[in-house]
């Protein structure tokens, strides 16, 4: 009875072991995965991609890494091609190309590591070539163009490390306290300059006011001492003439000042 126990226990034992190194001899990779199969610590060559895979049992492991997008912000500093200094975070969005999971985990690691050791210092390598292209002023007026010449960098210098790139945005963008205060300065300046150009241009179509004016009331006086000729002035005095004439005393008689011809005299007393 006692043997009998032994070799079942002993049976349950083997068949635990079996399963146990059944299990062990298999491994998922799910979407969004990639493996990494190493046999007594060293890396097999051939990525393991999502689906059933055989592996040794006992002596074998293998590293799972996430192949969806990545994003991390990194932070970088720069001097422009004026020799300004300027600051710049950046936030990268990234994957791991899964068929280069394995030279990832030879040369680098964990993930953690792909960032510290291959993503941050080349951003910063990255942002000094783009940043090296423009004065500190075009920083900030092409900021587009700063991109894309950061993305270009970024994107051929992590391909080689089995990282693709699919886009970056600047988070942040900053310059030195000198510059900052420089550019305060400027437009303070500039604006000073536009508004003395402006009170300029506003005296000065003042005064071509006033000279149109003058120029206005010249040539209506003008036209009026033209309208008043001496004819003119005859006629209105001729006109308000009562028929009367200054008389002159002399002697004992008062004469007439002026002298009419006869015919005058007729006409003026018929039109009487």
């Amino acid at each position: 009875m006692q043997g009998q126990n032994w070799r079942f226990n002993l049976g349950l034992v083997l068949a635990a072991i079996a399963l146990v190194l059944s299990l062990s001899s298999f491994v998922v990779i799910n979407p969004g995965q990639a493996g990494v199969l190493s046999v007594l610590g060293k890396a097999r060559d051939g990525a393991l991609l999502e689906g059933l895979h055989l592996k040794p049992p006992l002596i074998s492991r293998v590293d799972i890494y996430d192949v969806t997008v990545q994003k991390f912000e990194v932070p970088a500093q720069s001097s422009t091609k004026d020799l300004q200094e300027l600051s710049a975070s950046f936030a990268i969005n990234f994957r791991l190309d899964p068929t280069q999971v394995v030279t990832i985990r030879r040369t680098q690691g964990t993930l953690q590591n792909i960032v510290a050791k291959i993503i941050a210092p080349q951003t910063q390598e990255s942002f000094k070539i783009a940043a090296a292209l423009r004065t500190v002023e075009q920083a900030i007026t092409q900021r587009n163009e700063l991109k894309q010449d950061f993305d270009l960098a970024l994107g051929n210098r992590l391909e080689k490390y089995g990282i693709i790139v699919l886009d970056t945005s600047v988070v942040d963008l900053t310059f030195s306290t000198e510059f900052s205060k420089a550019v305060e300065d400027k437009q303070i300046a500039e604006q000073r300059a536009q508004r003395a150009v402006y009170i300029a241009r506003e005296a000065e179509q003042e005064a071509q006011a006033n000279i149109n004016r003058a120029k206005g009331q010249a040539e209506a006086q003008r036209l009026l001492r033209e309208t008043l000729s001496s004819e003119v002035l005859q006629k209105q005095a001729i006109d308000k003439w009562d028929g009367q004439f200054p008389l002159v005393i002399g002697g004992n008689q008062s004469l007439p000042f002026i002298n009419l011809t006869p015919e005058q005299t007729q006409g003026r007393r018929k039109s009487g």
